[in-house]
Formats: structure tokens, sequence, C-alpha cells
């Protein structure tokens, strides 16, 4: 698994009904498709294991930021995204999945955002999960 290098299209089911934009942390890029992740400053950045930092969504569309704050990105906070994995099973369904960069999820990690729920097994590297629960945070309101 290794974080997003290109726009990737995402499939949901389901509308994403709850949109948010966040300012970008500085000298950013995040794929259309990446994992979002909200640093201590308050800014979006590309998820990867970092301490004080929470699951903000999933980007809509790519962006480059030039100062920080000064660009934003669009992320579905809700919705049940196919995403991508490693060693999953159908047994797995109704498991939590963390944030292991920006292009892929696991069941652990350290220093990982939680990004939501299993609700369906495709494959041993495809799950759709449930982001809302990894939404759900008062700095996101």
């Amino acid at each position: 698994m290794a974080p997003l290098a290109q726009d990737t299209e995402i499939l949901c089911k389901g509308n994403p009904v709850d949109i948010q934009r966040i300012p970008m942390t500085a000298s950013t890029t995040i794929y259309k498709g990446s994992l979002v992740m909200l640093v201590a400053a308050g800014t979006a950045s590309p998820a990867a294991a970092t301490a004080s930092s929470q699951f903000a969504g999933i980007a809509l569309s790519g962006e480059t930021s030039g100062a920080s704050g000064t660009t934003y990105i669009t992320v579905a906070r809700t919705g049940r995204h196919l995403l991508t994995t490693s060693g999953m099973a159908q047994s797995n369904v109704g498991d939590t999945v963390f944030a292991q960069d920006s292009g892929s999820v696991g069941a652990t990690g350290s220093n990982m955002q939680k990004v939501g729920i299993i609700t369906e097994f495709v494959s041993a590297t495809q799950v759709y999960v449930d982001i809302a629960p990894g939404t759900q945070s008062p700095a996101l309101g």
C-alpha cells in the first residue's frame, strides 16, 4: 500500500451528502480520492501516520496549495467508499479501519486516524467503508 501519486476515482455507495471545505497545509498536494487528515494547525494534509491528527474525509478533487490557508480542499465526510487495504476477509465486516497513508486503510496502526467501519467485503484488497464514524469530531463541526 502506498500514498496516492495521482488523482484516483473512489467508488461511493450513496451520495456523500456531507461535504466540507478545509484550508490546506502550505506547499501540499492532495490528490482526488486521497484520505485527508486535519493536522494540529487545523489545516488539511494527505493522511499519514501523524500524532495529534484526525481523519477529515475523502478528497473530491485534487489541489496543490501555496501558502497555508490560501487553498481549500473539499472532502466527503459521509458515504460508503471503496477503499484499498490488505489482508481483509468477510469476517472483517463491522471492524474499524484506520488510515495507513493517503491511499489505503488497515485494521491497525500506530498514530493512525480512524477512518470508519467496514460495511462490505469485496476482496482481500478492497472493502467498502462507512466513513461517517471517522469524521465525527468537534474540530470538523
